[in-house]
């Protein structure tokens, strides 16, 4: 068992355009290759390449895309927002489980927010909107840390943007399980006290509406720097963890949700899970 992530925040290198950047490109080249290069090291029968929000949005992904198949020769696939929102929740089902019941999911990336509901294997309604971490981060904050005014701001922007789709949500029922996957809301959960990484990923860890409010006033007053010296949290993503905050308040405020179950498992997971269901046996890029 190996495991490697390389932090992109591509969407923070998005000019005035929506282009991604020639440094973002070739971060991301370098990213890709370094990746087949390990899979190659590590003798991988499969490597399963896809992109999401970032060149997903990105005016230039077109190119992007090409640049990326020309230097590295690996294709990467644009997984759409729903399809990121249905894997993540394959996922979450599959850890938690049939006897689970509804299960509603939210997921915070950099670039966007998933939210998804259902209690089969498929979610009965799922959606992405581009409420993501370092997304908007990038749009909304100039300042270090950010000014009082840019943050209630971003509130009333990101209940707005919430406003339609939790109507749909919420006339889907009340779920039996809220869950929180990625990296976002396991930094969220740790910070208001749940068991580190090291505990392992079998320990229940949770996070409640109350605890995060707490915690948004806390932080939103500190520098990304002295964020970064909090438990739980690292510096690749102290400077954007107030905006992401701020989507899991609002999220869970306009479902009605008070508490949030992390799961461990997230976009990765379901698209293995989905790629081992399909009964693949070939080195089929996805």
């Amino acid at each position: 068992m190996s495991d490697w992530k390389q932090p992109l925040r591509l969407v923070e290198m998005l000019d005035k355009h929506g282009n991604i950047e020639d440094k973002g490109v070739n971060r991301l080249i370098d990213t890709v290759q370094e990746a087949k290069d390990l899979s190659e090291n590590l003798k991988c029968e499969q490597f399963l390449a896809f992109a999401t929000s970032a060149v997903r949005s990105a005016t230039n992904s077109e190119e992007v895309l090409k640049k990326v198949e020309k230097s590295t020769g690996v294709t990467l696939t644009i997984l759409s927002g729903e399809e990121e929102a249905r894997l993540t929740f394959l996922a979450a089902r599959r850890w938690h489980g049939w006897s689970a019941g509804r299960i509603t999911n939210l997921d915070i990336g950099g670039g966007s927010l998933e939210i998804s509901t259902g209690v089969e294997e498929t979610p009965d309604l799922a959606v992405s909107l581009d409420l993501g971490a370092g997304r908007l981060t990038h749009q909304w904050f100039d300042t270090d840390p950010p000014e009082r005014k840019k943050i209630n701001m971003l509130r009333d922007y990101i209940d707005a943007e919430l406003a339609g789709p939790a109507e749909q949500f919420r006339a889907m029922g009340e779920p039996s399980l809220a869950v929180g996957t990625s990296k976002t809301f396991r930094s969220l959960a740790r910070l208001t006290g749940a068991a580190p990484s090291s505990a392992g990923p079998f320990v229940r860890r949770t996070l409640t509406a109350p605890g995060l409010r707490q915690l948004i006033a806390f932080i939103s007053r500190m520098t990304a720097a002295d964020r970064a010296e909090l438990e739980g949290i690292n510096s690749d993503r102290s400077h954007q963890i107030v905006a992401g905050a701020l989507v899991a308040e609002a999220a869970m405020r306009a479902l009605n949700l008070d508490k949030l179950d992390i799961c461990p498992w997230a976009l990765r997971e379901g698209v293995i899970l989905r790629w081992m269901d399909q009964g693949h046996d070939q080195g089929d890029d996805v």
